[in-house]
């Protein structure tokens, strides 16, 4: 059983290595579809022009097909090639990035946040980081997914929700979830704030994916009579949007005191929510000690309610 067990484990792979063309092929045809001459390709990646073409040659007779019109002056794509080559490119940008995020480099700490978290809290307090740790490089991974430390490269994440997180993540509360409605003078019109329940029930509203104005509306036993008001796929969307005039937002206390301070919105009514879960920063224990990642965890600590 065993000796049949290795057998089919050898065959499968060797099945799935046959589907795959010539590494060196791919490479030289990667480089040729960027420069469009064997030339700058044979200089980019070490090796005789020769070798170039001949290694482009064999991918296309392994492929059954013709991947550049030769001419006096370069190469052109076919059709064919065109579609290939982008997918090609594509592919060994998705290699070259898995590699970059999976090696070690000291002062490198990479930090995955929602898109509302990073635009309207992490790059803003960005400069304060910079002049603090300039000696450190913080790449900022904006993304709704929720990321992996172990496949994605990232060392740090700020997410929303409640302990425990898992036996091996340390989380330090950055933000209480505090929810308030908020508005630009423009779209008041000379409203008295806190807005009555008349005015409130009657300006338009801005939803976002978390769906929170019904939440809302109940707590002040209000009923909305707006209409369906603007639809966004993001908190930072709303949020912008109701700089622009374009209706009452709700979002978290800390994504909007700064344009707050700015005059660019006010509260208009004293009521809150709490959110379902708080925000924050999460982090491998077996990592917490790396003096870059330290630094940055303290950093975010000391800047927030949380620190």
């Amino acid at each position: 059983m065993k000796i049949e067990l290795t057998f089919l484990a050898y065959s499968y792979t060797a099945g799935n290595m046959k589907t795959l063309p010539p590494l060196n092929g791919l490479r030289a045809f990667d480089a040729s579809g960027r420069t469009l001459t064997f030339r700058a390709a044979s200089e980019e990646l070490g090796v005789t022009q020769g070798a170039i073409a001949q290694q482009v040659r064999g991918l296309e007779e392994y492929l059954n097909i013709s991947l550049f019109e030769r001419h006096s002056k370069g190469l052109a794509f076919t059709a064919s090639g065109r579609s290939y080559h982008s997918r090609i490119q594509s592919a060994f940008s998705e290699i070259r990035e898995a590699t970059e995020n999976l090696r070690p480099e000291p002062g490198k700490v990479v930090i995955s946040v929602t898109p509302t978290f990073a635009s309207k809290w992490l790059i803003p307090n960005l400069p304060d980081f910079t002049a603090k740790h300039p000696n450190i490089d913080l790449r900022i991974m904006a993304t709704e997914r929720v990321s992996s430390f172990h496949s994605d490269g990232t060392n740090l994440a700020v997410r929303q929700g409640n302990p425990p997180f898992g036996a091996s993540i340390d989380p330090y509360l950055l933000f209480k979830q505090e929810i308030i409605a908020v508005a630009s003078k423009s779209l008041l019109d000379g409203a008295e704030v806190p807005l009555s329940s008349e005015v409130l029930k009657s300006l338009p509203k801005i939803h976002d994916t978390h769906d929170l104005w019904p939440r809302f509306m109940s707590k002040l036993n209000l009923e909305d009579k707006s209409g369906r008001g603007l639809r966004l796929s993001q908190t930072a969307l709303s949020i912008d949007a109701a700089v622009a005039g374009q209706g009452i937002a709700l979002a978290s206390r800390f994504l909007v005191v700064n344009d707050i301070v700015d005059q660019n919105l006010m509260q208009v009514v004293p009521e809150t929510l709490s959110g379902t879960g708080d925000f924050y920063l999460l982090a491998r224990r077996t990592d917490v000690h790396q003096p870059a990642l330290r630094s940055v965890i303290d950093w975010m600590k000391q800047l927030a309610i949380g620190g």
